[in-house]
């Protein structure tokens, strides 16, 4: 019997623009969770936020070329190219769908996004489909006091000290995974969209060189 494939990182969100901290983040999952690779699926129409400043197609192309030349990571298009609004549970049944019940799917996010998780559409259907791997800051800690009740519960029973059960195949563990922070510290998309407009010098490394390239060739995010 050949041995189960490793987990495949899902990585998902609106990307407007994808910068430094998304790809510090997926870098990070890749060497702390034993990931084959990284999937990255762009939002066409988030569900949860505000309507993007920039177009789904334009997104996506972003994140094509912010990933480019990085042989663990792939992009999805399949969200970005629909006509309907993006949400994390169909998402994870497609995947499933196309991987089939053994192929262990990790859901990756960061802390704030997960301390929110109760206000997502199904959110509790998606420990059937898939772990949660949580990435969070060197000498922090998730603590259940601080989450919506229903959350604190499937914290406390779905929590793992490791990531280990990850390649076990059995979904719905959840673990942590620490990751250096990035500078700036409050690094987001809308930081950086507010220094793409004001027009003055970016930090290093903000933004890949092809997507900072494209995004003044399309003039995104200008005053």
């Amino acid at each position: 019997m050949p041995e189960p494939a490793a987990p495949l990182g899902v990585l998902g969100g609106t990307f407007d623009p994808v910068h430094r901290a998304h790809l510090h983040l997926a870098r990070a999952a890749l060497r702390h969770l034993g990931l084959a690779e990284v999937l990255w699926i762009p939002a066409g129409q988030p569900s949860h936020r505000e309507a993007p400043f920039a177009a789904a197609a334009q997104r996506l192309e972003m994140v094509r070329l912010a990933t480019a030349g990085e042989p663990r990571f792939r992009v999805d298009a399949a969200e970005a190219l629909a006509d309907r609004p993006s949400f994390t549970v169909p998402t994870l049944e497609r995947l499933r769908a196309s991987h089939g019940a053994n192929r262990s799917l990790v859901l990756l996010m960061g802390a704030d996004a997960f301390l929110g998780l109760a206000s997502w559409f199904r959110w509790q259907d998606l420990f059937a489909l898939a772990h949660v791997a949580v990435a969070y800051r060197p000498g922090a800690d998730l603590q259940a006091e601080s989450m919506h009740p229903q959350l604190a519960e499937v914290f406390r029973r779905r929590w793992r000290d490791d990531a280990a059960a990850f390649a076990e195949g059995a979904e719905g563990a959840i673990a942590g995974f620490a990751i250096e922070p990035v500078e700036p510290p409050d690094l987001s998309a809308t930081a950086v969209r507010a220094l793409l407009r004001s027009g003055g010098p970016l930090p290093a490394d903000l933004l890949p060189a092809a997507v900072l390239d494209y995004i003044r060739r399309n003039h995104l995010y200008s005053a």
